[in-house]
């Protein structure tokens, strides 16, 4: 009789759980996914960057000096420019993959994604800069030894990873992806129909489980005494 009454009555829609990841957590998530992959553009760009070739000699007058072989002083654009590129795709790329994460949009992982990036830039930046200088070493033009009848020596310089050593430079390299990803994350949250972004399933959502109609109870026998 239990199981028959079991079976017969309708099954109750389950209430939709929260979500399994906790709001911290994902931001945390993504903050360190970020240093992660700014490691990777760190090593991508110090294979890729172009070296710098110079030559450094002696004048007649005896003065030292130095110059860049043919359009290789075009490098110290070029390098810094392929950097702020490298992080430019992964400003973009981020907050799409983000925000498939649909139970953690809001402003919560914009804030994220904003300091995830910056952790990003500098740890391309500093993993660059570090690669090349262990690539290429370092380049004193005033230690560099002179040899040969002609007193000239080739060198190779290491790519700079900044447009130029000033504050101002630095922090537009470290912020820039930040600005893209949080313009990307604006633009896909002006395109959501829902105000909270979708985030989560509305309550009056239909229940995909099947509803089993209950069966009218069988009249007792009647009993003859």
């Amino acid at each position: 009789m239990t199981e028959q009454m079991a079976l017969t009555e309708p099954l109750a829609p389950q209430p939709s759980g929260g979500p399994r990841t906790s709001s911290r957590r994902a931001v945390t998530i993504v903050m360190l996914g970020l240093s992660a992959t700014g490691l990777l553009v760190g090593g991508l760009w110090a294979w890729i960057a172009p070296a710098i070739h110079a030559v450094v000699a002696i004048t007649r007058a005896g003065e030292r000096v130095h110059d860049y072989l043919g359009s290789e002083s075009e490098n110290f654009f070029i390098a810094p420019f392929m950097m702020l590129g490298l992080l430019t795709v992964v400003a973009v790329v981020a907050p799409v993959l983000v925000w498939q994460w649909r139970e953690h949009r809001g402003p919560a992982m914009v804030v994220g994604l904003s300091f995830g990036l910056v952790a990003a830039a500098t740890a391309a930046t500093a993993a660059g800069a570090l690669l090349v200088r262990l690539r290429y070493g370092a380049l004193d033009f005033d230690a560099v030894p002179l040899l040969g009848d002609h007193g000239l020596t080739y060198v190779i310089q290491a790519p700079p990873v900044f447009f130029a050593q000033g504050k101002l430079q630095v922090a537009a390299t470290l912020i820039w992806p930040a600005g893209i990803a949080a313009l990307v994350y604006a633009v896909l949250a002006s395109a959501s129909e829902h105000d909270d972004l979708g985030a989560h399933p509305p309550a009056d959502q239909p229940s995909n489980a099947p509803t089993v109609t209950p069966e009218a109870p069988e009249a007792p026998e009647a009993r003859v005494s």
